[in-house]
């Protein structure tokens, strides 16, 4: 199966947040990005709800539930017990699960799978009840044992974070060198029977190298990147640009 686009609205929202004004609107937007071709939107709130607010997600569940009953709702953040207790409101299709401080300006890196197994088993347990789908934020640095307590966890996936790749867009040796770390952490995760996500700083430059190391990647998250190319190119052509970028024909 070719790896699918779920398109992060984070930047359109912090966009929006500059004025108190309903422009740019996500559920247009994200309408847009669904029409051409995305396979789900993508949001991560925060406490302070600095870029998504909480009143944008039924929103975007009704968009996707009332027009693109096929895509998909996947809600990234910390779990909080607010933030299980949002889930378990908005019935996600996919919750990605990231180790943030809720101070932090972005994810940065992935899960201690050793410190955090009990609770983990915990939150995944509880989701999972529900019927969503669970991800679990990774970092990409080829820790088969790491991997291995990801799936202890009951996880179904695990999310690569990309983030040191994407960094090395002027260092060809380096993101050469990242790219393979991701690609056995991917090997790994494929091994014990989970799905690979990946995302972070991905771009339509970097996105055909990591797929073909990683063939059956399930699913790529791309919010700033995406984002900015919105800007130049509008919205559903940078979607296929992306699709393209995944490996799908267009």
């Amino acid at each position: 199966m070719p790896t699918t686009l779920s398109v992060n609205v984070n930047a359109i929202a912090m966009l929006r947040n500059r004025r108190d004004l309903p422009w740019p609107s996500l559920e247009h937007l994200g309408r847009i990005a669904l029409k051409a071709g995305a396979s789900g939107l993508t949001v991560h709130p925060r406490p302070d709800q600095r870029h998504i607010r909480f009143s944008d997600l039924p929103v975007l569940r009704a968009l996707i539930d009332d027009e693109f009953p096929k895509c998909e709702f996947n809600i990234e953040g910390y779990p909080s017990e607010d933030f299980l207790a949002l889930c378990e409101r908005i019935e996600p299709e996919q919750v990605t699960l990231v180790p943030d401080d809720p101070a932090q300006a972005t994810s940065d890196h992935g899960f201690d799978f050793r410190a955090d197994q009990d609770m983990l088993k915990r939150v995944v347990a509880r989701l999972k009840s529900r019927g969503m789908r669970v991800s679990l934020f990774a970092d990409g640095d080829g820790d088969v044992e790491a991997v291995r307590l990801a799936k202890s966890t009951g996880a179904d996936r695990i999310e690569l974070y990309t983030g040191p790749y994407g960094g090395c867009f002027d260092d060809p040796s380096g993101a050469a060198r990242l790219i393979e770390e991701l690609g056995r952490t991917a090997d790994a995760a494929m091994a014990e029977g989970m799905a690979v996500n990946a995302g972070h700083d991905l771009t339509v430059a970097n996105l055909p190298a990591l797929v073909a190391r990683i063939p059956d990647l399930a699913e790529v998250s791309i919010g700033h990147g995406l984002t900015a190319d919105a800007l130049e190119f509008g919205m559903t052509e940078t979607v296929r640009r992306f699709l393209r970028a995944c490996g799908q024909t267009i």
